[in-house]
């Protein structure tokens, strides 16, 4: 009886820590799917919602002389997107999520393809860093990679 016990306890707290993680695994995902729902629809609160203050962005461009950090501004990125033609398309098509969380923190590794008026641009891979603030999670951290070829991510 009392072994019985023990292993149900046991197995309720697996049970409790799975059902958080995939909570938690779906809200950082909610984050990210928001950014570029709002990114397709040009809503720029809904962009900038999604980001701490003082959010690092960046990318690795790909020059004559390797691979170089291009650093980029959250503002600048809304600025573009709420800037962009009315007719013009934007797609980030996000191919899978790879989440681990540690506590407040949050990676988010989500292989891409770009879109713009349906026509293929570049795709690669975001790298997301996230914490978990009063307000909820918050992207505090992103690089990407873009390549013209087709991915094989």
């Amino acid at each position: 009886m009392k072994m019985k016990l023990i292993f149900t306890f046991a197995f309720s707290m697996l049970l409790v820590s799975l059902s958080f993680a995939q909570t938690a695994e779906a809200e950082v995902q909610k984050v990210i799917e928001s950014l570029f729902d709002g990114m397709r629809a040009k809503n720029t609160s809904q962009i900038a919602g999604v980001f701490s203050e003082n959010a690092i962005m960046q990318t690795i461009a790909l020059t004559a002389d390797g691979p170089q950090v291009k650093n980029g501004s959250v503002a600048d990125f809304i600025q573009r997107i709420g800037s962009s033609p009315a007719e013009t398309q934007l797609d980030e098509r996000i191919l899978g999520y790879e989440i681990k969380i540690d506590g407040p923190m949050a990676t988010a590794w989500t292989p891409y393809e770009f879109y713009a008026n349906g026509n293929f641009s570049h795709c690669g891979v975001n790298s997301f860093q996230l914490v978990k603030l009063a307000e909820g999670w918050k992207v505090v951290y992103i690089i990407d990679t873009r390549r013209k070829e087709a991915c094989a991510n």
